[in-house]
């Protein structure tokens, strides 16, 4: 029997609202939660402004011994975990644990902390030798992303296969990709999984501003994230993350569970050309595109939305076109595409959990969210970008896509109930 792999809870931590109904409101609205970087004092620097989430760990239920240990990026993937559970409706209590899996997604992972210890090691950088007696206690643990896995699989209980999975920005995508295999060969009936990154910091603004792909329109925050937008001048950095309760299908069915939709198909390819260049054609993201629509088994023209990557550069605004255009044929043409990014910025590995997030409740509500800020169309992204106001209209088949530095490409299929009982 094909084991399928279906998503019945979300959580979610971003910018602009509280959870995951803050986040779906904000999209909806065609709001932007981007503005002046708070976390440190940004003058220094090319960009000076992020999309920053107003996370308060206390409320989250966090202990201080908990706030104090983990790293920003672990402390928002555990808060999600914990939402999308409850959302599930899933007693974890019931379920054995061998059979619950965790795959969580970063690119930069524990870089908050990183970066903070090696202030206090190296008193801002002024002592070479450093004494390690003021380290923390907690230090290896930034220094290995898989900790990020094991808190959430620690804190929910699950003792089947755990992993972390850092492919620039595409882990958010690659991380759910991997737990719906695991689902689909029986290693697994329930995943935790999802991504996280919290990579606003001084050393992650420097290291963009460096090759200059991040917007320096500080003067405009609101507005200066505009994928496809002829003025985009580079991304916005962001946080966040989103986690699932991935379960399969029989599984959620016996426990007649409210299922948001399905991953029928995932592919991911690599250009093995350029650290962050992309080729104007298109064609590894268009065949990721591909791959996942035939595991799917659809034909590009069963897509109701697009769910861009749209990072608001303008090498990548024109290879994801040309990629559409390639993959989707004719139908390109007719499908409404766009990013979110415009609003909640780009939050690295995190992000593309996020949209899988956004692409679930575009089913759910039917209702797919604005390009913000896209006011003056860059003719070369000759789409339908759905510009400044959500549209509603049926969803039941999503394609979701990620570009990632290394030349990562990945592409996911999500299907409402409606589609898939078709």
């Amino acid at each position: 029997m094909e084991r399928r792999a279906v998503i019945t809870g979300i959580g979610v931590v971003a910018p602009g609202g509280p959870g995951t109904k803050g986040f779906w409101d904000l999209l909806t609205a065609g709001r932007t939660a981007t503005r002046r970087i708070s976390a440190f004092d940004p003058a220094p620097f090319r960009s000076q402004i992020a999309a920053e989430c107003d996370f308060d760990a206390v409320a989250a239920g966090f202990t201080p011994r908990e706030i104090r240990r983990l790293d920003r990026a672990a402390l928002f993937a555990v808060a999600c975990a914990r939402t999308c559970v409850q959302d599930s409706g899933l007693a974890f209590a019931d379920v054995d644990p061998g059979r619950v899996g965790t795959s969580v997604g970063s690119a930069v992972g524990a870089t908050t902390s990183l970066e903070r210890e090696y202030l206090v090691l190296s008193d801002s950088g002024r002592e070479w030798l450093v004494d390690p007696a003021y380290a923390s206690p907690h230090l290896y643990d930034y220094f290995t992303p898989g900790s990020i896995a094991a808190e959430v699989a620690r804190d929910a209980g699950a003792e089947g296969p755990a992993t972390i999975v850092s492919s620039g920005c595409t882990s958010g995508l690659d991380s759910v990709g991997y737990a719906a295999g695991l689902i689909a060969e029986g290693s697994a009936d329930v995943m935790l999984t999802g991504a996280t990154d919290a990579p606003i910091s001084p050393i992650a603004v420097a290291c963009f501003d460096a090759i200059k792909a991040t917007t320096p329109q500080n003067d405009e925050p609101g507005s200066a994230s505009r994928p496809f937008d002829l003025t985009r001048a580079g991304f916005v950095i962001g946080e966040g993350a989103a986690m699932f309760v991935l379960e399969e299908y029989a599984h959620a069915r016996a426990r007649d569970a409210h299922i948001y939709a399905e991953v029928t198909g995932y592919a991911t390819r690599c250009n093995g050309y350029h650290m962050t260049g992309l080729k104007a054609d298109g064609r590894e993201m268009a065949e990721a595109i591909t791959r996942a629509l035939d595991a799917s088994r659809i034909a590009p023209t069963a897509v109701d939305y697009v769910n861009a990557h749209g990072s608001g550069t303008r090498q990548n605004d024109r290879h994801e076109t040309a990629a559409f255009k390639r993959a989707l044929g004719p139908h390109a043409h007719a499908t409404p595409i766009s990013s979110i990014k415009s609003m909640v910025g780009h939050s690295l590995g995190a992000i593309g959990s996020i949209e899988i997030a956004a692409c679930a409740l575009a089913i759910e509500h039917g209702v797919v969210p604005p390009t913000a800020n896209l006011h003056v169309p860059d003719p070369e992204c000759d789409l339908d970008y759905v510009p400044l106001v959500a549209r509603e209209q049926r969803v039941d088949t999503v394609l979701t896509v990620g570009s990632g530095f290394g030349g990562f490409q990945s592409a996911m299929v999500l299907r409402g109930p409606r589609a898939v009982a078709s």
